[in-house]
């Protein structure tokens, strides 16, 4: 059985089955989330690679692929980068966290009391 490569295109523009969840009212919106979220995904990749690329050169001063591809990072290393991610991810949505607080808490939004300051 020969194996075809990999259609990385292909399984990028698959779409999900049944309806996707709407956080909006706005298409747009809705779209700039999915593009921010699958760029926040993308990131989170190539930190975790570049934290492995300073391990390996840390500990061994010269790497290979196969060294970056090989590395298994140890408890206390996952636990590190566990955090590293969630604290990113918290900075992204800070903003949309801080919308939904605002409307918990019957507070204007950030952009309404921006435009009020500038009417000033």
């Amino acid at each position: 059985m020969s194996e075809s490569p990999l259609d990385w295109m292909a399984l990028a523009n698959r779409k999900a089955k049944g309806k996707r969840p709407d956080y909006f009212d706005n298409g747009q919106d809705e779209l700039m989330l999915s593009m921010l979220m699958a760029l926040v995904g993308e990131v989170s990749v190539v930190r975790e690679r570049l934290d492995t690329v300073e391990r390996l050169l840390d500990s061994q001063g010269c790497i290979e692929r196969s060294d970056i591809e090989a590395f298994v990072p140890d408890q206390e290393q996952a636990l590190e980068r566990g955090m590293l991610t969630r604290e990113f991810i918290f900075r992204v949505m800070r903003g949309p966290h801080q919308a939904a607080e605002a409307l918990k808490e019957n507070e204007p939004a950030l952009s309404e009391v921006s435009k009020e300051l500038r009417d000033i």
